[in-house]
């Protein structure tokens, strides 16, 4: 396992080619892609978006979607991670968890390392995080990790609400 962040009760880790089954099981939940506007439609999917997108993130940007587990069991609960989006100029904060795991703060303890770990290991000078107008939940994770507001727009075709973080160090 390769480990990238270590939180008080979680493990951040990269994604290896073997955890297709992972991605399209998280992504067979309804209420997981309801906000997301890009289900995972079977197994062969899964892999391709591990391949195509996810993978190529670690090595062209040092950073990525990462896989999420607890530590105490090791059991695998979701994603978040930084990615690149070199169409917009921006680093983009991203989370999706298990909905049985929702409610106990994952989303905000890793999205919370995650944009640490981008200011204090990469330098990266601003990170972006959005969530469509109804995901209340998601909003409320990217207000707890101290991002600002700072409006809507258009993204991938969908609503978007949009936030930011400033690194500190760099201002």
């Amino acid at each position: 396992m390769n480990v990238i962040l270590e939180t008080e009760r979680l493990l951040l880790r990269t994604f290896t080619t073997e955890d297709a089954r992972l991605i399209y099981e998280l992504n067979r939940e309804p209420d997981v892609t309801r906000f997301t506007g890009d289900p995972i439609t079977d197994i062969v999917h899964a892999q391709q978006v591990l391949e195509q997108v996810i993978l190529p993130q670690y090595v062209l940007y040092n950073h990525g979607r990462w896989a999420v587990h607890t530590k105490q069991a090791l059991e695998f609960i979701g994603w978040c991670g930084l990615k690149s989006r070199p169409e917009r100029n921006e680093i983009d904060l991203g989370y999706r968890f298990l909905k049985s795991t929702w409610g106990k703060g994952y989303a905000t303890e890793a999205a919370f390392a995650c944009i640490k770990y981008g200011f204090e290991k990469l330098g990266l000078k601003r990170i972006v995080g959005r969530a469509m107008p109804g995901n209340i939940a998601s909003l409320k994770v990217l207000e707890k990790c101290g991002m600002t507001y700072i409006g809507e727009d258009m993204v991938d075709d969908h609503p978007a609400k949009t936030y930011e973080a400033l690194n500190p160090l760099i201002m």
